[in-house]
Formats: structure tokens, C-alpha cells, sequence
């Protein structure tokens, strides 16, 4: 069975400052914010999080079907994907547009700031989504706003469940909108700045988003993860890195885990710690795309 990953195809330009931002910014002066980073280490991968989620479940044995579009430049991405074995049936190229950019600065505590020009995302509500025996299950990341709206209701439609990830397109959704989108959705997932964010403008505390839906997992990035069902919480240990080089990516791989799992019928719990795992493995390797998976040490 396949999983249909709805969100972005972009290429990662993503750069290290060997300091700290909160030794840069000063707070009294954010109304007149002005600072530049020294970023000797730099480099381009491929990343967005249909392509990171996809990437995640391949790894994994599962199969990918990354619904985006595509700029004129990503002739490169479409070989990368087939080349790793994953579909492209569901990838579509925007004539006269760029891919989508991501400029990530990442500092030694592992923060980040980001640039993200979304380009041929924005048109990523031309793909339609219908049922279809082999798709047991999908996921809507982070993608074009028309695009999250629509493939949301073509879920349902379609009756496929699926994972609610709207990360940090969720600014973009009103109060009404986003309780719209948690009342169609099955599991929701976030990372705790999210979760704060999504419980202030729904309304609703992650206990009672739970409650409407059959699950709600936050990350919390080295501190594991939180699993919440019908109201009640359990906390998810992490996994122990063997190096911590880079966090891009990560929440994605988590998000790829958790696809495999539930498209098995596994517990919520038993995917958030497949996803702990795999978030271990990705934050020790540069990139969000380019670690391993031995599946006998996983027991897989």
C-alpha cells in the first residue's frame, strides 16, 4: 500500500553560524532589527517536506507517492526521486516559475531562521486527490495555502485518512479555518511552538484537539515527543543521537516514521518512538536527506 505525501519539493540552501543568534540580537532593538551572520560553511540539498517525508518512508520499505510541483529549474529533483525509487506520478512542473527555496541559517544551539521563496508551491492545488485501491493513507505538510485547503477536502472526499502537519504555514489560517481543517483530518502533528500556536488560534487545548481527532503528537525536538489520546497525555522518550550536526529535516523523518506505522495499524505510541529513532539517525547527518536506515537494527 502507498501513502500520498502532499507538501513541498524545494532545494535547501542551508548555512552554519558558528555563533549564537541570541548573542547577536538585541532585544530592545528588534523595531530596528539590522544584523548580518558570518556563514563560512555553506551548501544545497535537496529538502521540502513531501520530499523529506518521502524520503523518510523509503528508507523505511514504505511507498512514497510525494504529490508537488515543481519549477522549470527541477529536472534534477524528478531524477533524485526516481532514482531513490520513489514515484513522481504526482509531481507536476510549473512552467515559468522557480522550485521552492528554502535559506536556512542554522546556529550552534541548533537554532534557526529561515528564508523560504515557496515559487511553484503556490500552485501545488492543481494536483487533485482521488481514491484509488493501492492509497491507504496520506499526509498534508507544509504546502501552497489553496493546495491545504483543497487536498484536505479531497481526503475526506475520498475517504483516506490522513495526518494534519501544517507547520509553519499555520500562521496563514484563521480560527474557523484551522478547526475546519483538525474536524476533517485523523492524527494531527507539531512541534511544541506549533502546538502553542495551534491551541491559541483554534481555541482549543491540545487535550481537547485530541479529542477530535484519533491522535496528536508534539515533538519536542531532544526531549522526545508528546502523544496525546482522547485527552490524555504520555510522553515519548527520545532517542540518543550519535552526533548532533544538523536538525534539518528531522521533524520530517519523525513524520515519515510515523506514516510507515500508522499505514501498518500501529499505536500512535509505537510510531512517535519509530519517529524518535529516526529523528536520531537524520540529526547526526548534514542534510535532511541523506542518512541511512539499517532496518534489522530498527526490528523492522
Amino acid at each position: 500500500m502507498a501513502s500520498i505525501i502532499c507538501g513541498s519539493l524545494a532545494f535547501d540552501t542551508i548555512m552554519n553560524f558558528e555563533g549564537r543568534f541570541a548573542e547577536q540580537i538585541l532585544p530592545d532593538q528588534l523595531h530596528i532589527l539590522n544584523v548580518s551572520f558570518l556563514v563560512p560553511a555553506l551548501r544545497r540539498d535537496f529538502g521540502g517536506c513531501a520530499g523529506n517525508i518521502a524520503y523518510a518512508l523509503r528508507q523505511l520499505g514504505g511507498t512514497a507517492l510525494p504529490m508537488a510541483t515543481l519549477g522549470n529549474d527541477g529536472a534534477s529533483y524528478i531524477d533524485r526521486l526516481q532514482n531513490l525509487g520513489i514515484s513522481t506520478e504526482f509531481v507536476r512542473t510549473i512552467d515559468g516559475t522557480y522550485t521552492a527555496q528554502a535559506m536556512i541559517i542554522t546556529d550552534r544551539d541548533n537554532n534557526q531562521i529561515n528564508g523560504f521563496h515557496p515559487g511553484a508551491m503556490e500552485q501545488a492545488h492543481l494536483n487533485h486527490i482521488a481514491a484509488r485501491d493501492d492509497i491507504k493513507i496520506g499526509i498534508i505538510a507544509p504546502d501552497g495555502r489553496d493546495a491545504m485547503w483543497q487536498h484536505a477536502e479531497q481526503f475526506a472526499a475520498a475517504r483516506i485518512p490522513f495526518v494534519f502537519d501544517p507547520g509553519q504555514q499555520l500562521p496563514r489560517f484563521d480560527r474557523s479555518e484551522l478547526r475546519a481543517l483538525l474536524e476533517q483530518a485523523s492524527w494531527v502533528t507539531v512541534n511544541d511552538y506549533e502546538g502553542k500556536m495551534l491551541s491559541d488560534r483554534t481555541g482549543w487545548s491540545s487535550a481537547e484537539i485530541s479529542c477530535r481527532v484519533q491522535g496528536l503528537i508534539i515533538t519536542l525536538g531532544a526531549d522526545g515527543c508528546e502523544v496525546w489520546l482522547a485527552g490524555a497525555k504520555t510522553h515519548i522518550e527520545p532517542i540518543k543521537a550519535d552526533a548532533v550536526v544538523d536538525p534539518t529535516g528531522c521533524g520530517d523523518a519523525f513524520r515519515g516514521a510515523m506514516l510507515f506505522g500508522l499505514e501498518r495499524g500501529w499505536s500512535l505510541l509505537r510510531c512517535a518512538t519509530l519517529g524518535n529513532h529516526l529523528g536520531s539517525l537524520k540529526i547526526a547527518q548534514r542534510g535532511p536527506q541523506n542518512y541511512t536506515v539499517d532496518l534489522k537494527l530498527l526490528g523492522l
